[in-house]
């Protein structure tokens, strides 16, 4: 355990990040799970319009550093030619 009031202020800090962090990842992955569970059902028009949301949230993520630039920039190209290919 930390003795030192500067390092017992960051474990706080952390701790507050992480909590965020991993809400914040739910909701993307969640997302991404629906988009692709419409993908699979075939339901193009419902996938449409899911996509922008999904693309949102994908971007939210990564603008706040709980995912890396790369694999939001993945994650999206794949889900939008998921939709693409449905016609």
């Amino acid at each position: 355990m930390a003795n030192i009031a500067s390092a017992k202020k960051r474990i706080q800090k952390s701790e507050r990040q992480r909590v965020a962090n991993r809400l914040h990842r739910s909701r993307m992955r969640t997302a991404v799970k629906k988009l692709r569970g419409l993908v699979a059902s075939g339901d193009a028009d419902a996938a449409r319009a899911a996509l922008p949301g999904t693309l949102g949230i994908v971007d939210s993520c990564a603008g706040k550093g709980v995912i890396h630039a790369n694999t939001a920039s993945r994650t999206k190209s794949r889900l939008t030619r998921a939709v693409a290919k449905l016609g």
